[in-house]
C-alpha cells in the first residue's frame, strides 16, 4: 500500500466537514443527528412493514412538503440544551421576581373581586390551552426530518409548558385571596363549556389530530399558535393592565418572549422550504385550510374580553402580519 492509498483522518465530522472551519458546539451536538432517517425503507432498524415504519413513511417522508436537506435547516439562535437552560434560568429568575414582589405588595387583593371572575373564566382555563401546545410542539418534535428541527421544537414544547407552569402558579396563588371564585376548582368547566374557549379547543384538538408533520407543523406555528399568541398573551395582557392586573400584563410579556424566538426559527424554516419550486402552494394551502377556524377561536374568545373592543381584528391582524412576513 503507497503513502497515498492511506485515508487522513478527518478532523471533524464527515458532514461538517466542507465547511472548511472548525465547527461551532451547535453545529457538533445538533446537525445530522436523527438515526431514524438513514434508511428510508425503515426509519427504525426493524422490519419495514411494522407500524411505526410505515407511519413515519407516510406522515413524515411522504408529506407534500418537499425539500433536498432539511439537515440544511439551522436555528438563528443556534440553542443547545445548555444555553437554552441558561436563557431560560434568567427569564425564570425574573418571572419568580415578579410574583414575589407582586406577592409582598398584596396585588391580588387590591384587583376587583370582577375581574377575578374574569380570570377564573378567560386566564386560568389557558392551563389546558397551553398544554396542547405543548403535545403539538412535541409531535412536531418527533416527527421532523432534521434534527435541528427537532431541538427547536422540543425547546418550544418546553416553553409551553412553563407558560402552563406560570398559569397554573397564578391560579393557587388567587385561589387564596378570592376563595368564591373557583379558582383551582372550575378551570375544566369553563375549558370544556364556556363559549368564549370553544374555538380554541376546536382548533388545537384537530392540530393534535393532524398526523403529516409538515401540515402539523403550519397548523400549529403559522396559524394556530399566532391566534393564541395575539389573542390570549398579548390582547388579554392588555386588558389585565386596563383592570389593574399589572402582574398579568408583565407576565404575558415575558411569554411572548418565547413566542417571538419560535416565530423566529420557523420563519427561518419556512423560507428556506420556498427553495424548492411548489412548497409555496402547498404552505398557503394549508394556511387557508386552518385560517377559518383560528378565526372563529379569535372572535368567540376576544368577545369575551372586557374594555378592549377592538381585540378580535387587532388580534387578526398580528396574525396576518406575521404570515405575510414569511415571503408566501
Amino acid at each position: 500500500m503507497s503513502e497515498a492509498d492511506v485515508l487522513k483522518p478527518l478532523k471533524t465530522w464527515s458532514h461538517l466537514a466542507k465547511r472548511r472551519r472548525k465547527p461551532s458546539e451547535y453545529e457538533i451536538v445538533s446537525v445530522n443527528i436523527l438515526y431514524n432517517t438513514r434508511d428510508a425503507s425503515a426509519p427504525y432498524d426493524l422490519d419495514p412493514n411494522i407500524p411505526m415504519n410505515q407511519w413515519y413513511k407516510k406522515f413524515r417522508d411522504q408529506t407534500a412538503l418537499k425539500h433536498d436537506d432539511w439537515n440544511a435547516f439551522r436555528d438563528p439562535y443556534e440553542l443547545v440544551y445548555r444555553t437554552y437552560n441558561m436563557l431560560q434560568d434568567g427569564q425564570e429568575t425574573y418571572v419568580q421576581g415578579l410574583f414575589n414582589q407582586f406577592n409582598e405588595r398584596e396585588h391580588d387583593k387590591a384587583l376587583d373581586p370582577q375581574w377575578a371572575g374574569t380570570l377564573a373564566r378567560l386566564y386560568t382555563p389557558a392551563r389546558y390551552l397551553f398544554h396542547t401546545l405543548q403535545m403539538a410542539s412535541a409531535y412536531i418534535q418527533q416527527m421532523s426530518p432534521a434534527s435541528t428541527i427537532t431541538n427547536c421544537a422540543a425547546f418550544q414544547s418546553a416553553d409551553s409548558l412553563r407558560w402552563l407552569s406560570h398559569t397554573a402558579y397564578r391560579t393557587k396563588e388567587l385561589s387564596l385571596t378570592f376563595t368564591d371564585k373557583g379558582f383551582g376548582a372550575d378551570e375544566r368547566k369553563y375549558w370544556e363549556t364556556d363559549p368564549a374557549w370553544q374555538g380554541f379547543r376546536e382548533l388545537m384538538e384537530k392540530v393534535l389530530t393532524t398526523w403529516d408533520w409538515a401540515e402539523a407543523l403550519v397548523a400549529l406555528n403559522l396559524v394556530a399558535k399566532p391566534a393564541i399568541e395575539e389573542t390570549l398573551l398579548r390582547k388579554f395582557g392588555d386588558v389585565a393592565r386596563h383592570n389593574g392586573d399589572t402582574l398579568l400584563g408583565m407576565l404575558t410579556d415575558n411569554q411572548l418572549l418565547d413566542a417571538t424566538r419560535h416565530r423566529t426559527w420557523v420563519t427561518a424554516l419556512v423560507k428556506m422550504t420556498l427553495e424548492k419550486p411548489g412548497n409555496a402552494e402547498v404552505i398557503k394551502g394549508w394556511i387557508a385550510k386552518w385560517e377559518p377556524l383560528a378565526e372563529k377561536a379569535t372572535q368567540a374568545f376576544c368577545a369575551a374580553l372586557p374594555d378592549v373592543p377592538d381585540a378580535a381584528a387587532t388580534a387578526t391582524q398580528g396574525r396576518h402580519d406575521f404570515q405575510r412576513s414569511l415571503g408566501l
